[in-house]
């Protein structure tokens, strides 16, 4: 017992024993020419043990948006059915060929899947677009994609951003099709002969080749599309079937964003790796939340740490506790909430991850006491000699530079010792990178930026994750950081460079300089745009910044709009003219730094930019306001 405690050897034996079980099924599905996930959905659905299963069932919140031959729960038979009519229709009408990327621009809903595994069973490669996203970071999108046709819902969340501009815009250079699934077109496919290509359609890939397209915001610049390869589709969800463990049993309930990785890989591949049940919601909501999760019975949910902070702040209900949920699974949950949730919503355990869409691997802590809360992963002796030691490891960092330390004598790279916060930095193959990390998709130059070399040894190649991690003696990891002018804010990475540009764009701003900064009682970093008006005062401040507001708010995503505007009458730069982060991230919302340097801060309230003042500051730290 005691050296079990110790060591960890019960929880390595757990996390090896999934990761060995995952890399076996893994490694047989490419010597037996299955690599296509299409085969395991297929499986289910004509096996006489599952295919009356239930696959897919849907909270009553969903059902406004279900159309006329729409249900509220699918099995394995049933979806597979609904899969090979989309199949029919994509590859008779829109001619959808093996090997070719198609763009899917939809919200949460069973039409997102049949889309997706219908691509699949033809052949084709998915790219998931972002539905927040609209002007040129969609169309931007859509182009480096290459797809020629894009799926698109028939919500008026989705659809209406496809106005004339945008389609002008996918015009310009290649013919682009958006094909938005309206009566009409839902009628053709719903009529159409189920039609399930030839084997060949999905035979002779490897682990390497390309699977998914999901997007991903780098520290620089638009969305990237981030390879997704077989090989990560064969181990993740696998791993996680076995891990946490999810049972056949089990109903995982998710209302993240199917375009996100942790929804589709990690939600809906691991209920099919278990042959278990999916309840998907639309979207988040703290009002549908746990009634969805009561209405399926859910025994197994899914969050962010965003998500979980908000049922948190909801008000309490005698019935907090009274659903069938033993585990809550994701990423981002923080260590101010961890307990309290646990506790309010008699959460038995946490099976908290690290992972990035374009990384080799992750973190894992499932945690069932208060030894790893907070951590967003742990392991063993066991599993850190045989796996972590060699595979995973800490760079120190100069932060004023954003740069890994090398040592002056060597060249190579310090390691981060116990307790001390360094880059995280996965091992891959110098011989061979594109074996464990495939890059983006088009896109060498960031893929190679992703690459650190020269690490340890001279000539061996590491992938970077720009995220500041430590570990303790204790061998539990804890985030601290990202690194560089990306942010994380509810649930998105927002990339200040593309947020600069949009506001550079509105009339009224001469230079604008977009940070993420601390706010109290939140999760990673709000949007903080630095400004310099040039108006020329032929306006007051407050109306050039009305103009701003309604610029920002078309144009921008929610998610990335600046909460905070800092009016300055000039930026500092470096020599090469590069605007200076470092002090406008360190002083932040307070007010008094803000205003010793002659700015004026301001804050996004009912879509328009207000003063933000002192008081302001103490309601937000209070928690008497919501961003």
């Amino acid at each position: 017992m005691y050296l079990d405690a110790k060591y960890g050897l019960s929880y390595d034996y757990a996390l090896l024993s999934s990761f060995l079980r995952s890399s076996v099924s893994a490694v047989w599905a490419e010597r037996t020419d299955h690599v296509s996930l299409f085969s395991v959905f297929a499986h289910l659905a004509t096996s006489p043990r599952t295919s009356n299963h239930v696959f897919l069932t849907l909270p009553p919140h969903s059902n406004a948006y279900l159309g006329p031959n729409d249900t509220t729960s699918y099995t394995y038979a049933e979806a597979y059915e609904h899969v090979l009519r989309y199949a029919g229709s994509l590859k008779r009408r829109y001619r959808v060929k093996k090997g070719e990327v198609v763009a899917v621009d939809m919200m949460n809903g069973p039409r997102f899947l049949w889309c997706w595994f219908a691509l699949w069973s033809l052949g084709a490669v998915p790219a998931f677009i972002n539905y927040n996203l609209c002007g040129e970071a969609l169309l931007h999108c859509i182009r480096v994609s290459t797809a020629r046709l894009v799926l698109v819902d028939e919500g008026a969340a989705v659809w209406d951003k496809y106005d004339e501009r945008v389609k002008a815009g996918l015009a310009e250079k290649n013919t682009v099709e958006a094909v938005v699934l309206e009566k009409e077109v839902m009628q053709e496919i719903e009529s159409a002969k189920p039609f399930l290509a030839a084997n060949t359609e999905r035979s002779g890939l490897k682990h390497q080749d390309m699977a998914l397209l999901i997007y991903t915001s780098g520290t620089t610049g638009l969305p990237k599309p981030a390879v997704v390869s077989w090989g990560k589709l064969h181990l993740a969800p696998s791993f996680v079937h076995h891990w946490l463990p999810l049972r056949r049993s089990d109903i995982l309930y998710t209302c993240m964003p199917l375009y996100h990785s942790s929804a589709s890989i990690l939600a809906v591949l691991s209920t099919l790796f278990s042959g278990s049940t999916l309840s998907l919601g639309r979207r988040f909501s703290t009002q549908t939340f746990w009634p969805d999760v009561r209405s399926t019975h859910a025994t197994i949910l899914q969050y962010v740490g965003e998500t979980c902070r908000y049922l948190l702040a909801a008000p309490p209900s005698p019935i907090d506790a009274s659903h069938a949920v033993h585990t809550i699974f994701g990423n981002g949950l923080r260590p101010d909430v961890w307990a309290s949730f646990k506790q309010r919503f008699g959460i038995d355990t946490v099976a908290e991850f690290y992972a990035a869409t374009e990384g080799p691997s992750g973190m894992w802590n499932k945690s069932r006491n208060g030894f790893s809360e907070g951590a967003v992963g742990r392991n063993g002796v066991l599993a850190e000699t045989a796996f972590l030691g060699r595979m995973a490891d800490l760079v120190e960092l100069d932060f004023s530079r954003n740069e890994v330390l090398r040592d002056e004598k060597s060249g190579l790279c310090v390691r981060a010792g116990f307790d001390k916060p360094g880059e995280l930095v996965y091992k891959l193959d110098a011989e061979n990178v594109k074996r464990r990390f495939q890059g983006y998709f088009g896109n060498e130059d960031a893929t190679r930026k992703k690459v650190l070399r020269d690490v340890f040894v001279k000539e061996d190649a590491w992938f970077r994750t720009g995220d500041v991690l430590r570990r303790d003696g204790e061998r539990r990891w804890w985030f601290v950081d990202r690194i560089g002018d990306t942010f994380r804010w509810k649930a998105e990475n927002v990339s200040t460079a593309e947020v600069a540009q949009v506001l550079g764009a509105c009339d009224v701003i001469g230079e604008a300089n977009v940070y993420g900064v601390l706010v109290p009682g939140y999760d990673g970093r709000a949007g903080c745009a630095a400004v310099v008006l040039r108006d020329g005062g032929r306006r007051s401040e407050g109306e050039q910044l009305g103009i701003l507001a309604h610029h920002a708010l078309l144009a921008l995503p929610k998610f990335a709009v600046p909460i905070f505007i800092r009016v300055t009458d000039g930026m500092e730069t470096t020599g090469t003219n590069k605007t200076q982060k470092h002090r406008l991230r360190e002083e932040g919302i307070d007010t008094a730094l803000v205003a010793a340097n002659g700015d004026r801060m301001y804050w996004l309230r009912d879509g328009r930019y207000v003063r933000f003042e002192a008081q302001d500051h103490r309601c937000i730290t209070a928690g008497a306001v919501r961003l």
